[in-house]
């Protein structure tokens, strides 16, 4: 057994399974475990998904919103134990890989994305 298999064989029991199907331009809402002293709560994160990276277990997820005037981004670890759930709210018809140029656009409309019916939620 090689190197790579011996890795993959270990990171495969930390691989979620529950994840639906998560494209570009959707809208999600990630609840992140948050610790706030003795106690954990899970924290709704809303927004667009502009970007994902890798594969497998480093799979990560960028996304989106606009908080009182002023973007923001976070990056999701989709395997990480902090991610609690991410629900796909609505889904986004677009027409490139990554959604970059969001970024440059100011107010509602200039960043409104078309919404796809052909995929279910």
């Amino acid at each position: 057994m090689n190197a790579e298999a011996i890795i993959r064989s270990i990171e495969a029991e930390y691989i979620k399974s529950d994840l639906p199907v998560i494209h570009i331009g959707d809208t999600v809402r990630v609840g992140v475990r948050i610790k706030e002293g003795g106690k954990e709560r899970v924290q709704p994160y809303e927004g667009t998904v502009i970007a994902r990276r890798h594969g497998g277990i480093n799979e990560t997820i960028t996304v989106r919103k606009v908080f009182q005037g002023v973007g923001v981004e976070r990056v999701f670890l989709l395997h990480s134990p902090r991610v609690d759930s991410i629900k796909v709210l609505r889904r986004g018809k677009v027409r490139r890989a990554k959604l970059f140029y969001l970024r440059d656009r100011i107010g509602n409309k200039a960043t409104r994305i078309k919404q796809r019916f052909d995929r279910s939620l």
